[in-house]
């Protein structure tokens, strides 16, 4: 793979200061609205050489452990503790997903995953995480321009915490995954140590640069290369294929698929039980309310697009592995005619698995779990949902955002060679430039070293091999509960 980016703004590894306090590193966010434009902050030669002391604290070494701990909970306790507050009658099917395979109970299994992580090292950096930055949480969706970008895409877990959580939830997940594809090991590590080269080669890239020029910072999907790196003509294919599918999934396409017209001549979703279900007129009536008091979330301007709509129709929609069980209703709307749809997703904000073991996002953020998801959507992606807000509905936090509207997704897990390198250093780089919007890219880039003197890549990759074979022990440990009766799993029509 041929690397478009260059080196050369970085300084050499082994150029030697005085190393700065460890307060020059930048917090990740701020309490709002307080900013301060009389003073400056650090140069970032210094919050690089910063990182770097944090690097001879913590080494790259130990950031490989995964150590055996007396006190680790059982991880399905874990996980029939997360099921507090979903919708009882949805759990069996939450269950049947996260049985089906090593890494759909991986995607399921973020509370286990989080307390794992808490034991382990810490850098001292923070940033704004994902916190939820598995291979299936990137993926394509359009700009309000109309372009198809490759981003992260799923911010239920968003909070304030260490960057190489995230980094090290990808690496779990591209482990998993590629093992479930059938992958061999050296196959799997060589997807992981390019994910986290592509994660140190970007914020090494991005340290000197201009904040305004690291937000002004988009991937094209459609670009003759992705992420910095030239792509073959398989890799091109598939990017090709994905883009034009994701073009194809729009509010017009949607309706076709999940509406139909009745013979008074109005529209209804489609039941299609467990998947889309209707509700009773009280939840509607929640839902809509719900929606009002969204739309005073948005800019002014977006409000007055808006209200050119109006509500035709609200069901239930099960979305996803982890979420299975919250509240997430589709609130078809239509404006000029039958001809202008659009489908608005409202989805509970549930208490992110992180939560026990970080501070949190800071208020007014903290007081409203759809704000929390949006204010982190906002912040990490390159370039957002026009129609993102948050409401309440009966005393419960949901955020709102378009449904599948230009979104598509890349088959990461079934590609193999090269083309499986190239997405998993663009998916490292991806999440190396959210970290970069909110955390300081010139202490992580300094401690995470040029990749050429410092095996961070070689210590996560050590890592993810172990925790995927804990991942495998737990599911083992899932499949045998339900086996016993502990848990029930339902048929999933999806599987």
């Amino acid at each position: 793979m041929d690397r478009i980016e260059s080196d050369k703004t970085a300084p050499p590894e082994d150029r030697e200061a005085d190393a700065p306090g460890l307060d020059a590193v930048l917090a990740p966010v701020a309490e709002f609205p307080r900013i301060d434009l009389r003073a400056g902050v650090e140069a970032w030669d210094k919050r690089r050489k910063a990182g770097k002391r944090l690097r001879a604290e913590v080494p790259h070494a130990r950031q490989a452990a995964l150590n055996p701990d007396p006190d680790r909970p059982d991880p399905v306790a874990l996980i029939e503790a997360a099921h507090a507050g979903r919708q009882p009658h949805l759990i069996p099917l939450r269950v049947a997903r996260m049985a089906s395979s090593p890494f759909a109970f991986l995607r399921g299994a973020a509370h286990v995953m989080a307390w794992d992580l808490s034991r382990g090292p810490r850098s001292g950096i923070d940033v704004v995480m994902n916190g939820d930055a598995h291979t299936d949480n990137f993926g394509l969706f359009g700009t309000p321009q109309r372009d198809i970008v490759l981003d992260l895409n799923d911010f239920d877990e968003v909070t304030i915490g260490p960057w190489e959580w995230d980094l090290k939830r990808l690496a779990a997940g591209l482990a998993v995954a590629t093992a479930d594809a059938g992958a061999p090991a050296s196959e799997r590590r060589a997807a992981v140590t390019e994910a986290v080269s592509g994660y140190q080669h970007t914020m090494r890239r991005l340290a000197p640069q201009g904040s305004l020029d690291v937000w002004y910072q988009t991937t094209r999907a459609d670009a003759p290369h992705i992420a910095g790196l030239q792509m073959d003509a398989e890799a091109r294919a598939v990017v090709r294929r994905a883009v034009d599918k994701a073009r194809r999934r729009n509010n017009r396409s949607l309706l076709d698929q999940v509406a139909e017209r009745r013979t008074d001549g109005s529209w209804r979703l489609q039941t299609d039980p467990p998947i889309l279900t209707p509700v009773d007129a009280e939840t509607r009536e929640g839902v809509v309310t719900g929606l009002e008091r969204y739309a005073e979330t948005l800019p002014r301007e977006r409000r007055f697009m808006l209200d050119r709509y109006h509500v035709v129709d609200v069901a239930h929609r099960v979305v996803g592995v982890g979420s299975v069980g919250t509240r997430a209703y589709l609130a078809l709307l239509f404006g000029n005619s039958d001809a202008d749809a659009l489908f608005l997703q409202v989805k509970e904000a549930v208490r992110p698995a992180h939560a026990p073991y970080l501070p949190g996002v800071p208020a007014p953020f903290s007081g409203h779990g759809g704000e929390r998801v949006i204010y982190g959507q906002r912040l990490l992606q390159a370039v957002g949902d026009p129609l993102l807000g948050w409401t309440s509905i009966a005393g419960r936090p949901f955020y709102v955002r378009q449904m599948k509207n230009l979104k598509g997704a890349i088959p990461l897990a079934r590609m193999s060679g090269a083309p499986l390198l190239t997405f998993s250093y663009a998916y490292g780089t991806l999440l190396a430039r959210a970290h970069a919007r909110t955390g300081d890219a010139a202490a992580i880039a300094g401690y995470c070293g040029s990749g050429k003197h410092h095996d961070l890549s070689g210590a996560i990759a050590d890592w993810a091999a172990s925790y995927a074979e804990r991942n495998a022990a737990d599911f083992a440990l899932f499949r045998a509960a339900i086996a016993s009766g502990r848990l029930e799993a339902a048929d999933d029509p999806c599987l």
